[in-house]
C-alpha cells in the first residue's frame, strides 16, 4: 500500500535529481526512478505514469538550457517533434493491448549495440558530418519510430534519439544530445497525457520528483555544454551496459 511520507518524499527527490543529471547527458535515468517508485509501493502502471510526470521536468529544463545556449535549431526539428509526439501517443495506446514480451527479449541487445557503437565508433566527435537523411525524412522515420518505442516501452529512449542524430542526421555528439532531449520531452508529454487519462499518475509525488529532475537536468546539461564528448561518450557506454545488464537480469535471473 502506497503512503507518501516526508522521508519517502526526500529519498525520491534525490533519486530523481541523480536520474535527471544522468538523463541530461546519456539517458537511462528511468533505471533509477522506476524501481524506486515501485519500491515505494506504487503498482507498476502507476510507477510508469508517475515516472513520466517527473521525467517531463528533467527533459523540459534540460531542453530549455540547450535552447538558451543556442545548441538547438528549433525550426529544423519542428516536424520531428510532432512525429515523436504522435509516435509516443500511438505506442502508449498500443502497449495496453499488445504483449511486449518480444521487445523485452530483444531490447537488451539493442541497447548493448548502442553502447558498443559509442565505444568503438571513430565517427563520433563534436563536429557535424554529412547527413544521411533530410530533416523531413528523419522526422517520419527515426523520430516517429523512436517516439513510438518510448510510448510502448521506454528504456534508453534518449540514447536511441542521440544515436539517430549522430548516425543519420550527421550531428556532433553534444548537438545530438541537445536535440535528443527535446524529442524526449515531446514523447514524455505524449505518454503522460494518456497515463493521466487512465488515472495512473501519483501527481503529488510526481511533482516532488519533477523538482529533483529539474535540478539534476540543469546540472547535467551544463556538463554537456562544457565537456561535450569527453563526458557524454563514456556515460552513454556505462548506461547502455547498465541498462542491458538490468534488463537481462530481470528476464533470466
Amino acid at each position: 500500500m502506497f503512503e507518501l511520507t516526508l522521508q519517502l518524499a526526500v529519498i525520491l527527490f534525490f533519486v530523481a535529481l541523480v536520474a535527471g543529471f544522468i538523463d541530461a547527458i546519456a539517458g537511462g535515468g528511468g533505471l533509477l526512478t522506476i524501481p524506486a517508485l515501485m519500491w515505494a509501493g506504487l503498482p507498476p502502471a502507476a510507477a510508469l505514469g508517475t515516472n513520466k510526470l517527473q521525467a517531463c521536468g528533467g527533459s523540459f529544463f534540460a531542453s530549455l538550457y540547450f535552447v538558451r545556449k543556442g545548441m538547438v535549431d528549433l525550426p529544423s526539428i519542428k516536424l520531428s517533434l510532432l512525429c515523436a509526439f504522435i509516435g509516443a501517443s500511438i505506442g502508449t495506446i498500443l502497449v495496453q493491448m499488445i504483449d511486449a514480451k518480444l521487445l523485452e527479449v530483444v531490447l537488451p541487445f539493442l541497447i548493448l549495440a548502442i553502447g558498443c557503437y559509442f565505444l568503438f565508433s571513430k565517427k563520433i566527435s563534436e563536429q557535424d558530418r554529412q547527413q544521411i537523411l533530410t530533416p523531413s525524412v528523419f522526422a517520419f522515420t527515426a523520430a516517429l519510430v523512436v517516439g513510438f518505442y518510448d510510448g510502448f516501452f521506454g528504456p534508453g529512449t534518449g540514447s536511441f534519439f542521440a544515436l539517430a542524430f549522430v548516425s543519420l542526421a550527421g550531428f556532433g555528439l553534444a548537438k545530438a544530445t541537445a536535440h535528443a532531449k527535446l524529442l524526449n520531452f515531446a514523447t514524455n508529454i505524449a505518454s503522460l497525457i494518456f497515463f493521466l487519462i487512465g488515472g495512473q499518475v501519483s501527481v503529488v509525488l510526481g511533482l516532488i520528483m519533477l523538482v529533483g529532475q529539474a535540478v539534476g537536468a540543469t546540472l547535467g546539461s551544463r556538463l554537456v555544454v562544457t565537456k561535450g564528448v569527453k563526458i557524454i561518450k563514456p556515460l552513454v557506454v556505462v548506461m547502455s551496459l547498465g541498462m542491458s545488464g538490468k534488463l537481462l537480469w530481470s528476464q533470466y535471473m
